[in-house]
């Protein structure tokens, strides 16, 4: 295990000691002050809406043994206890300019202290799930870490970083709002295989365009240590950059390209689980839907290059495990099924989602759908293209202003429109029989779970 101590911290970050021992080992870094037990390290993160550091007490009483604040200590610190310990050097306080950025450098000085396998996932939709079935596959070969739920931004990007101890290889997963973000996480990971699931639509209200979409994706390769990147083939955008692109070795897989290097065919798809074929092997994934074969096609992808043999790959595919709330079977007790897929959504895990269920025989088909948000002037246009993307729907709910577009132009049998969550559990609790599959699908401040947690008692 490589580890950092308060002198690393000092250097990487041109911070202040303001008391404790240089040679402690810093372990367990936390962000959240509920969250610290003995010996860990506070980092005390100002945000919009509140200031880490004015939980500093609190977190020394919890057990930090450590604390990287940005402010002036005394005017924190009350308790007598604490003050004498910090008059003592009994425990490490470190003043920095920013502690976000210290956050970072610290980060990306503990990525240079490892030689290991570092795998790096970007892409509009897809990117969870695709993370969590590679480091199931990469966990056959090497002692795998990996992004903890979808811990990808500037914060727990580093933070997932800093939680490596001895493992062999880093699944990470890397999200952005913005240009410019994708650059910086990407320079402190040094990914040695980038992975971009998708060119989409999500945050178009903030970017503009699909085109500076892929410019923000394709940042992931300013990091990169090697030259290989591995792209879904049936992304138009990613398809069309791959075929003029020469600096890099390019590796793709797809359903509908042929030309793919890795194809699936043969689909199909069940309630539980889809199966398809890839050079005359069966390959079997634990949840349905077709974007869950895409998902596995990359993760095969990624496990050839680190020469996994196939049999192994495929047992890491059958045995991954999602990361909550990402197309999550909860069976009710009235024996009703539920699809908890409404961590967030955009166009294109919207149209899968919608298709999965589709898809299913033999029982009554209800979509819930809420707003998708951070769209823009986009919105109404691309709710209007998913409503029409919606055939096979037994009752469609939808929920919020904007989902009222896909109410529009959707074929169902019976369409409902309401304007909140309890409405919702208000309309479904009366109708809900065993023979129900109903899917959760929106953005993830439209707070689905609401619903979720309240029809579960059924």
């Amino acid at each position: 295990m490589h580890k950092v101590t308060i002198k690393d911290i000092l250097k990487a970050t041109e911070g202040e000691l303001i008391c404790g021992n240089i040679e402690d080992i810093c372990e367990d870094f936390e962000r959240d002050s509920r969250l610290i037990s003995y010996g860990k390290v506070y980092v005390a993160i100002k945000g919009e809406n509140n200031d880490g550091n004015n939980y500093v007490e609190q977190s020394i009483n919890n057990g930090a043994q450590t604390c990287i604040i940005s402010c002036n200590i005394n005017e924190k610190i009350k308790d007598k206890n604490i003050i004498n310990k910090i008059k003592n050097n009994e425990i490490n306080i470190i003043k920095v300019e920013n502690t976000v950025k210290a956050l970072q450098q610290i980060a990306t000085y503990k990525r240079g202290l490892y030689s290991i396998p570092v795998v790096a996932v970007t892409g509009s939709v897809g990117k969870t799930s695709t993370k969590d079935i590679i480091a199931s596959v990469m966990s056959k070969k090497y002692k795998t870490h990996k992004t903890q739920g979808n811990l990808n931004n500037h914060i727990g990007l580093p933070l997932t970083i800093l939680s490596l101890k001895d493992e062999e290889a880093l699944v990470i997963e890397m999200g952005m709002n913005h240009l410019g973000e994708i650059s910086k996480l990407t320079n402190i990971a040094k990914p040695t295989l980038a992975v971009i699931t998708n060119v989409g639509t999500a945050h178009i209200g903030n970017l503009g365009s699909r085109e500076n979409i892929l410019k923000a994706k394709l940042e992931i390769l300013e990091g990169l240590q090697g030259d290989t990147v591995i792209i879904n083939n049936d992304n138009d955008l990613l398809s069309k950059w791959a075929k003029t692109e020469k600096e890099y070795n390019i590796i793709t897989y797809g359903i509908k390209n042929q030309n793919s290097n890795y194809v699936a065919k043969n689909i199909k798809s069940f309630e539980d689980k889809s199966t398809f074929e890839l050079n005359n092997e069966e390959i079997t994934v634990p949840v349905g839907g077709e974007h869950f074969v895409y998902n596995s096609l990359c993760a095969i992808a990624v496990g050839k290059y680190f020469e996994i043999p196939i049999e192994t790959i495929k047992k890491g595919i059958e045995t991954f495990e999602l990361t909550k709330s990402r197309m999550e079977i909860i069976q009710l007790k009235n024996a009703a099924t539920v699809i908890n897929d409404c961590y967030n959504a955009n166009f294109d895990s919207m149209k899968a989602a919608i298709k999965y269920i589709e898809n299913i025989k033999d029982k009554r088909k209800i979509t819930v759908l809420g707003d998708m948000l951070e769209l823009g002037s986009y919105s109404k246009e691309i709710h209007t293209n998913l409503g029409k993307e919606i055939k096979n729907v037994d009752i469609l709910i939808t929920v919020g202003n904007e989902a009222k577009n896909i109410a529009k132009y959707a074929e169902a049998k019976e369409i409902i429109e309401l304007q909140n969550n309890e409405e919702v559990v208000n309309k479904l609790k009366p109708i809900i029989s065993p023979n129900d599959i109903i899917l959760f699908k929106a953005s993830h401040s439209m707070n689905f779970d609401e619903i979720i947690n309240k029809i579960k008692e059924m």
